[in-house]
């Protein structure tokens, strides 16, 4: 085996391999290769590939180590390497029968089969599921990935609003579970546990068998897998974690970043620290420690790098989104173009889904192709899709489709053996199911049916009559207030804060569409959102730049990244009332730099169309911790109103406000690369009146130019997707010849 492709400290620990060991290793610093050459330090010793046991965090890890143990030594077939819920899943499978009411032949429900169960049992108590279902299903969750019984349960939560009525839901979720032999992703690792503390023979049979146990991103565990953990490496105690507290960014879903702590501390454990970077430039690097640095919940390290100094961050800050988007969507451009990047060697990071939509828009506006990573594209998110729903209703009376995704959305009593009834006599009569509906007193159906049906029948006609009265922008505000959709997504946690980011910026985008096309007509305006989600403009399949949260991009790595955004209240988030945890946030920044190999852009606004308004925002935090004095001061004409003679706390920080006229008329402009960008020559026949086609939205006339050369803006009114306002020197635009 060669040794000298690993650093000495990678070399130390790999050839330390008894006793208690943490690794604390920072981003890039090549922990996988670690992980797997010490595994195969350990089977050249004479140790059985059988008596060794890897755990990942994903299969996609598991994979790649199996692949890198396959290349190193020839025999890795009994080698347990996966992730915490295959082990539990492979020992259940084998011993699960030990525990009273299972046998090994248990189903595993997936997420859809616990919602399923969840709100059939609410239905079953006369309860409107879209009431009570997520604050149950999460508080399920949570008991359980902090170990808890339902016994437990019942003491621990017996203060939460509304107590008897979840306990009633939980018993009967986890009776229905034991009655079907059936378990969910939380049990795998409860059941488990259970097993090894109640079962002797078990627990001894797997801590005597691995006697050498490996897990990677520590810093991700929670209370339960820690636990198996100890258990499994309770005999041999030959225990390699793998971890970095500063990439610790799943707090709100149970990891537990004291686990690391903890381990030293229970285990005395030898501690190593991998500070030596691959990936990125000094730059980035020492930008990225000066952030975490200000963190005090962590193992002190600083990583450094043989890489090159290279070219600095950029920043800037914008205007609006819609500045901020084309700021983006341009140098990506000319990054393309004229400096030798492919379009996959690109990353734009949001903190918040809901930002995504007017990133989407500018890339398409440029014809450059992006694939919208670890989440949904914005046209395509379930609480998008139901308003579009009722605004699809609104415009075409016989779109039956629209009508049956929102006839019991949200829940208003009509089941499906009503809507079957209902389809049935429509089918018959040959009348679509909202004239049906829009009209019940005239329909021959029976009182009972009609008694059903009519409350949503009066709620269509009053929509319908408003539009034809008020027009779109008011119309799509009146839907998600008067059907609910609002309300159903009012208490505050992870899911439901996104969700209303999502509405407000569908909200933004049709005041958007109204402004620029002088028209509040509906029926265009979902035209245009038809052509913007379904139009394919993609050139390569596997060329295309990455759009993602940063939770979606953790360990994986890009030539450039821009990180979006970076406001406070977006990026650090700031609820009320809600989870909030400002190292997490500053970690999840710190993640997001490291993704970054040789350049980073960064980006804010000053003012922001958010929560359903338009108001000054002001620059994250992060910022300023990330520059050191030197910077700063080299940025000066960066800046227009930030805060001073910093310290390193967080309960100190304050803001000033920006003088903003939100009333100006803000023209984008071409934005300065680090490389030299071309002078493009603009076709002289580019004038008011002109005919052009855009690869993606198709013919269009021009209405007005303002600037030149790089900078100059075309306005342009596109007969199909309204008006769109384009660089020129960047947009994929041909004149046509009539």
């Amino acid at each position: 085996m060669d040794w000298s492709i690993l650093n000495s400290e990678q070399r130390k620990a790999a050839q330390c391999t008894k006793g208690a060991i943490l690794v604390t290793a920072g981003a890039g610093s090549g922990k996988t290769r670690l992980l797997t050459y010490r595994i195969a330090n350990i089977i050249e010793q004479g140790i059985n590939p059988y008596n060794i046991l890897a755990i990942t965090f994903t299969n996609k890890a598991a994979n790649e180590m199996k692949t890198r143990l396959t290349n190193l030594i020839s025999d890795t077939k009994y080698m347990w390497v996966m992730t915490f819920h295959a082990l539990c899943t492979r020992i259940l499978r084998e011993n699960i029968d030990k525990l009273d009411g299972y046998n090994k032949n248990f189903s595993i429900y997936d997420d859809g089969e616990q919602n399923r169960v969840i709100k059939n049992i609410l239905k079953d108590k006369d309860i409107d599921p879209d009431k009570y279902f997520k604050t149950i299903k999460y508080l399920i969750s949570e008991s359980k990935n902090n170990g808890l019984s339902l016994e437990d349960f019942s003491l621990e939560y017996r203060d939460v609003n509304n107590f008897e009525l979840i306990f009633e839901v939980y018993e009967a979720y986890e009776n229905h579970l034991k009655k079907n032999n059936a378990l969910d992703f939380d049990d795998l690792l409860i059941k488990t546990r259970t097993l090894l503390l109640t079962k002797a023979d078990v627990l001894e049979h797997y801590s005597r068998r691995f006697e050498y146990i490996s897990v990677d991103e520590f810093q991700d565990t929670n209370k339960i897998q820690y636990e198996l953990v100890k258990l499994l490496g309770s005999f041999h105690k030959n225990i390699f974690i793998v971890g970095d507290e500063d990439q610790s960014i799943y707090g709100w879903r149970g990891a537990n970043i004291s686990n690391i702590k903890d381990f030293i501390k229970d285990y005395d454990a030898i501690v190593f620290k991998l500070e030596q970077n691959y990936r990125s430039t000094k730059k980035i690097l020492n930008a990225a420690n000066n952030l975490i640095s200000y963190n005090t919940n962590r193992i002190t390290k600083n990583l450094w790098t043989e890489n090159e100094d290279g070219v600095r961050i950029e920043k800037y800050i914008a205007f609006n989104e819609s500045e901020e988007g084309e700021y983006v969507a341009s140098t990506i451009k000319s990054l393309v173009d004229y400096a030798g990047y492919k379009y996959n060697d690109i990353a734009v990071l949001v903190r918040l889904n809901a930002l995504t939509r007017n990133f989407e828009e500018k890339l398409m506006n440029y014809n450059i192709p992006y694939d919208v990573y670890g989440t949904i594209k914005f046209y395509g998110r379930k609480e998008i899709k139901d308003i579009l729903a009722y605004l699809t209703a609104i415009a075409n009376p016989d779109d039956n489709g629209a009508i049956l995704r929102i006839i019991n959305f949200p829940k208003r009593g009509i089941g499906d053996s009503t809507v079957k009834q209902l389809q049935n006599y429509c089918a018959v009569k040959d009348i679509s199911m909202r004239n049906a509906l829009i009209d019940l007193n005239n329909q021959d159906l029976p009182n009972q049916l009609i008694n059903k049906l009519k409350p949503f029948g009066e709620l269509l006609k009053k929509i319908i009559d408003f539009y034809n009265e008020n027009g779109l922008q008011k119309t799509a505000e009146f839907v998600v207030e008067q059907t609910g959709i609002w309300q159903l997504y009012s208490d505050d946690n992870e899911e439901n804060y996104n969700r209303r980011l999502n509405i407000n910026e569908l909200l933004n985008s049709i005041a958007k569409f109204v402004e620029e096309n002088e028209s509040n007509d509906l029926s265009e305006y979902l035209i245009s959102i038809s052509l913007q989600s379904d139009i394919d403009t993609y050139e390569e399949e596997n060329n295309k730049v990455t759009l993602a949260t940063i939770h979606s991009v953790k360990g994986l790595e890009f030539s450039t990244v821009f990180i979006t955004g970076l406001e406070e209240g977006i990026f650090p988030v700031l609820r009320s009332g809600g989870y909030n945890d400002i190292e997490e946030e500053r970690r999840l920044m710190y993640v997001a730099m490291t993704r970054a190999e040789k350049r980073l852009y960064m980006s804010h606004c000053r003012v922001r169309y958010l929560y359903g308004k338009r108001e000054d925002h002001f620059q994250s935090r992060f910022w300023e911790e990330i520059f050191d004095e030197e910077e700063q001061s080299q940025r000066k004409g960066d800046y227009s109103s930030y805060r001073q003679n910093s310290k390193k706390t967080d309960d100190n920080y304050y803001k000033i406000s920006a003088t903003i006229n939100t009333e100006t008329d803000f023209v984008p402009k071409t934005h300065q690369q680090p490389t030299k960008l071309k002078i493009v020559s603009i076709d002289k026949n580019y004038t008011a009146g002109v005919k052009v086609k855009h690869k993606a939205y198709g013919i269009g006339t021009i209405m007005n130019i303002n600037g030149e050369g790089n900078n100059a803006l075309a306005k342009i009114d596109f007969e199909q997707v309204g008006v769109k306002n384009l660089i020129l020197a960047i947009a994929p635009l041909e004149i046509v010849n009539e």
